[in-house]
């Protein structure tokens, strides 16, 4: 159950992070206040939170709250889809025609809460006495009612999960998958109250067979919806480290250039602190390191030229790495540039890529020789 709660508190994180960048976004909103629903639902379900739920409001209230919740999560679940329809103001009008069914199924399920003794109602699925009409009424109708939404949820799903590509699809395929085994399970339960109801037992281990799929679709679900997000982030976390280790690869290059030429050194946009903590970022630092290398390397060019050279063709990293020294200590004694600016043009290539390659790669000469 721990563990559960942890995966549902981490996808919620997540959806709450990117409601709050895009507030006005109606399926967004409707998947978070599903998580948070169903987020809720959980703690209220856990001995101790249902213990303290009930010893302030009475007996079997936790009970109530938590499946009330669960409701509530999977109409927000399908009010998800219902906005993200291409006819959205078909959408908004079916959002609220479901909103009368849960609320009656609300209702319904309330009534059957109160019209029985708290000490009669509390307890969990497995133990509460199906015999009872209100009790057996109230498991059932909540049970019917998740496995027509969660259903429906499914069915939505797939037909997404066909028309996306990857990842998007990966993550679609998840979550239909936790929906599809969530409505399932929910099916058998209502089979189990319907035996138990006419006093017939179901065997202890089904029943805890069936407790397990409902938390293994819960988390797949949950998996299912942050999937494609969370590979985004783990990709642009990636890409933060290679540009911070590239961007400390490239110091020796830059500071012998920085060095010679000042001036190609690149500072914030004003001395406001917003534009002094933005120039800080990984990503600026790191490009605008690429830019003061190559600004550095197209000033120092006139001192790199063999005695019959009018270009640099070809040119490999060690060899580069030696001249630029050998250039930098002219420049040092104050020896004045041969010529105008010319050409460099590398080993490996023109492309930007290949460009910071083979600038990594001086750079690794220029330590090594150091």
């Amino acid at each position: 159950m721990t563990f559960l709660l942890l995966g549902l508190v981490a996808a919620l994180g997540w959806k709450l992070y990117q409601w709050k960048r895009s507030p006005g976004d109606a399926p967004l909103r409707s998947v978070t206040l599903c998580l948070l629903c169903a987020t809720l639902s959980y703690p209220v379900a856990m001995p101790g939170g249902a213990t303290g739920v009930d010893t302030v409001a009475g007996h079997g209230t936790a009970k109530l709250i938590q499946n009330v919740l669960l409701l509530l999560a999977v109409y927000f679940l399908m009010c998800f889809y219902l906005y993200s329809a291409a006819d959205k103001e078909a959408g908004r009008r079916r959002a609220r025609r479901e909103a009368v069914v849960v609320g009656i199924f609300v209702v319904a399920i309330t009534v059957a809460a109160e019209t029985v003794p708290g000490d009669v109602f509390a307890g969990s699925f497995s133990t509460a006495d199906m015999t009872i009409p209100q009790i057996a009424f109230f498991y059932s109708s909540a049970g019917l009612y998740l496995m027509y939404a969660l259903g429906m949820a499914c069915r939505w799903t797939v037909r997404y999960a066909r028309l996306s590509r990857r990842p998007h699809s990966t993550g679609l395929w998840m979550t239909a998958v936790g929906l599809g085994v969530m409505a399932l399970a929910c099916a058998i339960r209502a089979v189990f109250v319907a035996f138990r109801a006419a006093g017939t037992e179901v065997p202890q281990p089904l029943m805890a067979a069936v407790a397990f799929l409902l938390v293994a679709s819960i988390l797949t679900f949950a998996a299912g919806v942050t999937y494609s997000g969370a590979r985004t982030r783990i990709s642009s976390l990636r890409l933060w480290l290679q540009h911070r280790r590239d961007h400390r690869r490239l110091a020796p290059l830059w500071e012998l250039l920085a060095e010679a030429y000042p001036d190609t050194v690149l500072r914030p946009a004003s001395d406001a602190v917003m534009d002094r903590w933005r120039a800080r970022g990984v990503h600026r630092r790191y490009h605008r390191r690429i830019v003061e290398c190559r600004d550095g390397l197209v000033n120092i060019s006139p001192y790199l030229l063999e005695a019959d050279e009018t270009t640099i063709l070809n040119i490999d990293s060690a060899e580069l790495a030696d001249r630029l020294r050998r250039a930098s200590a002219r420049i040092g004694k104050g020896v004045p540039a041969p010529r105008p600016a010319v050409p460099i043009a590398m080993a490996l290539g023109s492309d930007r890529e290949s460009d910071v390659k083979q600038l990594i790669a001086v750079s690794d000469e220029l330590r090594t020789a150091a």
